[in-house]
């Protein structure tokens, strides 16, 4: 990644972290010793609103839980991904279709051409990066 990328991807991150609220997760997940459930438990710790989504689950964090996207009855800022990068395309069409301003793939998920797709569509896209590990040195920062 060159160092204009890098900047570019650090900005998308302040930005995101800054300006977002409400958050969907999918792939939540219910064992707190993973990480689709304590990165999102540490974000709703910092004031995010989180919504699970689980086809799997009935709820998670205090928070209803949603089989997919785009059964959820409220508006959502950021799509937050914690599945195989393969398996992405679906869930960033589902986020341009309920109106996400972005979406998030977590540490070791990547996929190029959903992303570009996403960012055709508008939407703001971090991939390969933990979510709770950029909130932690955004805010060190501040």
């Amino acid at each position: 990644m060159s160092q204009e990328d890098l900047e570019t991807t650090q900005d998308t991150i302040e930005k995101i972290l800054k300006n977002i609220r409400t958050i969907a997760v999918v792939g939540f997940s219910s064992q707190p010793e993973k990480a689709g459930h304590y990165v999102p438990a540490y974000l709703q710790e910092q004031g995010y609103r989180i919504i699970p989504v689980n086809p799997n689950l009935e709820a998670g964090l205090g928070e209803r839980a949603y089989p997919e996207l785009t059964s959820i009855p409220e508006p959502v800022d950021l799509v937050l991904l914690f599945r195989r990068s393969e398996a992405i395309p679906p869930f960033v069409d589902q986020a341009i279709e309920i109106g996400a301003q972005a979406v998030w793939m977590q540490l070791g998920i990547a996929n190029e051409p959903a992303a570009a797709k996403a960012r055709q569509a508008g939407l703001e896209v971090v991939m390969d990066a933990c979510m709770m590990v950029e909130h932690r040195r955004t805010r060190a920062y501040r």
